[in-house]
């Protein structure tokens, strides 16, 4: 199970409504800052969710509107926040960028008072935790290095408490050994195993995070089955020929994706202020229904039923 806080959904330029991409996806006692738009430090304060363990940011691509929030965050961190280290993933151009901004702006040439790492990506698994996966998949935008993030959860077969009580088996260190998979003896002598106990494998949660991109074909197996999609959207149908120009999709594209790749949900982001939050959900919801466009501190638990 995965949690979901949207900090920022506009499209290239903040509005009354809405600040500049960002979002904070939480797993266990791990959280993940996707982008940093500018402003994402008052968001975070907004939402009430704190800076607390947010260490590790993972950046879609270079674009100001998604990077330029990450200099006032890391100014905050270096003067209020009690930080171990601070890890931001990102492709090469990103990197440059970032790292300009970071050493050349922010701490010119000071010591920081705790390590910032910038970890260039490619694809595949770039995170690797406890029973969670976190990969990279290159998306195409303007300009190279582009990159989304897949958030899966390892698979596990379910511990079947009617098979334990009826096998007398009690709570405790037994239990657990058959939660992990291990045999166990019980107080009694009797040596259970994990298949008297344990139900048939179930696929963890899949959650998938695309940034800005002109084109969904080369998405559709990073993104199947996955049990949330959070996509741009940034244009109407209407001006589709616009849409190509700047290199974004329409409501339409993002849900004849989710629709294709058999997503089970929706989140339609990077939402420009030419349109009414309504036009684009009608258009989204005409392909599939299961679609929501999303707004600042907007926040959704993704699981997998």
């Amino acid at each position: 199970m995965f949690e979901l806080y949207f900090l920022g959904t506009s499209a290239s330029a903040p509005s009354v409504q809405r600040g500049l991409p960002a979002q904070i996806v939480i797993h266990n006692e791990y959280r993940f800052l996707v982008d940093c738009g500018e402003g994402t430090q008052r968001q975070i304060l907004r939402s009430r969710l704190g800076f607390r363990k947010i260490n590790r940011l993972l950046v879609t691509h270079s674009h100001l509107d998604h990077i330029l929030g990450i200099g006032g965050l890391v100014s905050t961190f270096l003067r209020w926040e009690a930080m171990e280290d601070l890890e931001i993933y990102a492709g090469k151009t990103a990197l440059e960028r970032i790292e300009d901004l970071l050493f050349r702006v922010v701490i010119r040439g000071a010591k920081a008072p705790f390590p910032i790492k910038l970890i260039p990506i490619s694809e595949g698994v770039i995170i690797e935790e406890k029973g969670l996966k976190i990969k990279a998949f290159p998306v195409n935008h303007r300009g190279p290095d582009c990159f989304g993030f897949s958030f899966e959860e390892e698979g596990k077969r379910p511990f079947l408490a009617e098979k334990a009580e009826a096998l007398q088996i009690p709570q405790g260190p037994w239990r657990r050994d058959l939660v992990n998979g291990q045999s166990t003896t019980l107080p009694d002598g009797r040596v259970i195993d994990p298949e008297q106990v344990l139900g048939e494998y179930e696929t963890g949660t899949k959650f998938v995070i695309v940034g800005d991109t002109s084109e969904t074909a080369s998405l559709l197996e990073h993104c199947r089955k996955a049990d949330g999609l959070v996509i741009e959207g940034t244009y109407l149908q209407t001006e589709v020929e616009m849409a190509r120009q700047f290199s974004h999709l329409t409501a339409q594209d993002a849900a004849l994706l989710a629709k294709e790749a058999e997503v089970k949900q929706l989140y339609i982001t990077h939402i420009s202020r030419r349109y009414r939050d309504k036009d684009v959900e009608k258009e989204a919801q005409s392909t599939f229904p299961n679609s929501t466009v999303v707004h600042d501190f907007d926040s959704f638990m993704i699981k997998h039923d």
